[in-house]
């Protein structure tokens, strides 16, 4: 998609956040109960990708998504540390595909450790493919006008020749 410069481009301090530096392994075993910790954060974030289609518009509500992981995070390290390096480091060692099948009884230390620190129950199975829907305080984005290109002329006209097919262009 070309620019001009009329269009606005973020600079590289708006677009610069702290990144989440954990691995895979902390990431999926935190992933369920973060999702649940962060889920109005993330559907604000996605409504507004969705609404206004323009990522450069959505920054802010970018930026609340990372806060709110690493709060969840610094949460969890203060509280639970024990735990989540216990039920993690369970997962990282369970093969390849790191699945929980194997983790069961680290799993249901941890999920105590936030129930009681927290006070939040891990979701239940297919709770992020329910709907569930958002209240949001953010204005409704107005599409902008798409604006047609102007019309194409018409074709010119050619005569309708029967020709004969001897005379025509050679067939080969």
């Amino acid at each position: 998609m070309p620019y001009t410069n009329e269009d606005y481009l973020p600079s590289y301090e708006e677009l610069t956040v702290p990144e989440l530096e954990i691995s895979s392994a902390a990431f999926r075993t935190a992933a369920h109960h973060l999702g649940k910790y962060c889920d109005n954060t993330c559907k604000e974030f996605i409504l507004c990708r969705t609404e206004e289609n323009d990522p450069r518009k959505c920054l802010n509500e970018g930026k609340e998504v990372t806060r709110c992981a690493y709060e969840f995070l610094g949460k969890i390290k203060k509280s639970c540390y024990a735990e989540f390096t216990q039920y993690m480091d369970c997962i990282d060692h369970s093969g390849l595909s790191m699945e929980f099948k194997n983790c069961r009884k680290t799993q249901a230390v941890f999920d105590a450790c936030v129930k009681e620190n927290l006070g939040q129950d891990r979701p239940e199975l297919g709770y992020f493919t329910k709907v569930r829907l958002h209240k949001t305080e953010r204005p409704k984005a107005v599409p902008d006008p798409h604006i047609l290109p102007e019309r194409l002329p018409e074709p010119p006209k050619f005569e309708n020749k029967t020709t004969d097919p001897m005379k025509g262009p050679r067939w080969f």
